[in-house]
């Protein structure tokens, strides 16, 4: 039972389109089609949005959160 022959493939297609109905299909594919257009297009989008360069020198911390811990036990004594 090696590969199918364009007999199979054929036999299957015809099942397929019974089954389904040409129309249906048609949506199914324009459906299809359309999702990978999209997906190009976020691709495309996602390249060209070049990530924001590391500095090699670290970040400051402004000490805003410390502050706000130390009000915070201050008003609890």
């Amino acid at each position: 039972m090696g590969s199918f022959s364009i007999w199979h493939w054929l036999i299957v297609l015809v099942i397929v389109m019974l089954v389904f109905g040409t129309k249906k299909l048609r949506n199914m594919g324009s459906d299809l089609g359309g999702a990978v257009k999209g997906f190009k297009d976020g691709m495309k989008e996602a390249s060209s949005d070049k990530p924001a360069e590391k500095s090699a020198e670290p970040q400051q911390v402004t000490g805003q959160t410390i502050d706000v811990e130390a009000r915070r036990e201050q008003t609890k004594s």
